[in-house]
């Protein structure tokens, strides 16, 4: 098992992932700055938006009462599920008495986080991923590294020569050879499923409808072409009304591709029902609680505000600079290192909300304008108080408090931490990174900078008693 640490360090020796990286995280983070310059009242409207999604979570329960109500009123079947294995439960009970043997599936999250695809493999049902990320993902045996861009981490040659081993076509293929071989190679699961799963970027309480925003076309046939479409939406993930889902598009596509609306926005509301010609014959929508409904009673309340555009993570350093898979979890970056102890529990978890510098601009991006390094304070205090930091550590900071506290010890530290730095070998102009045992973690990626020769006391006392001495005035602090 691996820490985080070091699959960062990987991940920072790895060239092709930071070629990939920087290409896109800039593509993105102007995508979106663009995107929100040409709207006069951008600003406004992410306060708007903000205050949609507070209402949202802090009515959560009326709110899927009447979403549920609402759903069965078109011929939706709504299922409710307290966790993974429950809703997998559902999905794999409903495949069995309906006689499916074929899956397709459109871009989800939430089927990653409840681990849906190998359950359903397991069983012998054949899945096939229709966004053309996921896809890439499936036919390589890789899992997504972004919330929006699954293969985020994949060059456009990695892509060809996957393509060329799986579907034949040249290795210096460009991306629309490739998008061309995938819609061929895709077309036929399409036409044969049985079963079309989706995520929800959105579920409407005013209407019932589960919203999907997909730049691709596949998110329509997966849930139109099959006879059957079984939505799996977060608890977490409801718009009171139609004109509040209007709001939450307007900052979702452009903060997530600096898009001012994605190219396919569509609202299932139901089953086929006459004259409709085409659409499932069944609808059934999963609503997963997996842990919201704890993170919603506790201090972590706000992060079920997010919408899930990703613009955190484009703008995070740490992310930029490691991708996501060295988080090693289903959601990465400044919203994953909350969500996931927020919903799993910190302690098998607890190593995430240290994958921060606490630089506020993930709250600066975030159109809801989520305050993550507040709760990433909570996580680290709480992951103290439960003991999870290392023994050195948490003795080291104890020791540091006993002695911060009495000004005489604090002095004669200081004077033994000069000493003790004449001891360590320095260059020029830095000593060098060679701190002992634990705290080599810190010199061994930066310079250590020389204690001064004086502190600020000790110069605002010379400075007074020289002042008295010559008769001057001296000032008190």
């Amino acid at each position: 098992m691996t820490t985080l640490n070091q699959r960062a360090e990987i991940a920072l020796q790895d060239a092709p992932l930071q070629q990939a990286l920087d290409k896109a995280m800039h593509h993105f983070v102007h995508g979106r700055e663009n995107a929100f310059a040409q709207l006069p009242h951008g600003e406004a409207l992410r306060d708007h938006a903000r205050a949609i999604r507070a209402n949202a979570i802090a009515n959560l329960d009326q709110h899927l009462l009447t979403f549920e109500r609402n759903a069965q009123a078109n011929g939706s079947q709504v299922h409710w599920a307290r966790d993974a294995a429950e809703a997998r439960q559902i999905i794999l009970r409903i495949i069995r008495q309906e006689g499916v043997q074929r899956v397709v599936k459109s871009k989800s999250m939430l089927s990653e986080e409840i681990e849906l695809n190998q359950v359903m493999e397991r069983a012998g049902i054949d899945v096939l991923e229709t966004d053309l990320g996921e896809y890439i993902a499936q036919l390589s045996g890789d899992h997504p590294s972004h919330i929006i861009a699954p293969v985020v981490h994949w060059r456009q040659e990695d892509c060809a020569a996957l393509f060329n081993e799986h579907l034949g076509t040249p290795l210096d293929s460009d991306i629309p050879t490739m998008q061309e071989a995938a819609r061929a190679a895709l077309r036929k699961g399409f036409i044969e499923a049985d079963l079309g799963i989706s995520g929800a970027n959105f579920i409407v309480a005013e209407t019932g409808s589960v919203v999907l925003v997909t730049n691709e076309g596949n998110g329509r046939f997966v849930t139109t072409a099959p006879r059957i479409h079984i939505a799996v939406a977060g608890m977490e993930r409801i718009a009171p009304t139609l004109s509040d889902l209007g709001t939450l598009l307007q900052v979702l596509a452009r903060s997530a591709t600096g898009q001012a609306m994605s190219v396919y926005t569509s609202i299932v509301t139901g089953p086929r029902r006459a004259p409709d010609e085409d659409g499932p014959e069944q609808v059934h929508i999963i609503l997963v609680d997996n842990g919201r409904t704890k993170a919603l009673a506790g201090d972590l309340a706000e992060i079920l505000y997010c919408i899930r555009c990703g613009a955190c993570l484009n703008v995070c350093p740490v992310y930029r600079s490691v991708g996501g898979h060295a988080y090693d979890s289903v959601y990465p970056g400044p919203i994953g290192i909350v969500v996931t102890p927020a919903i799993g529990g910190l302690d098998p978890w607890q190593e995430l909300p240290q994958a921060s510098s606490l630089c506020g601009a993930c709250t600066e991006a975030c159109p809801v304008r989520i305050d993550i390094p507040r709760m990433l304070l909570k996580l680290r205090a709480q992951s103290v108080a439960e003991s999870h930091a290392p023994a050195w550590l948490r003795n080291g900071i104890r020791l540091f408090a006993w002695a911060a506290t009495r000004p005489g010890m604090f002095r004669w530290g200081r004077k033994f931490a000069r000493i003790g730095q004449r001891l360590m070998p320095k260059t020029q102009e830095h000593w060098n990174k060679s701190l002992p045992g634990p705290l080599a973690g810190w010199t061994d990626t930066r310079a250590f900078p020389p204690l001064a020769g004086e502190s600020f006391s000790e110069r605002w006392q010379k400075q007074n008693g020289a002042a008295r001495k010559n008769g001057g005035e001296t000032t008190d602090v």
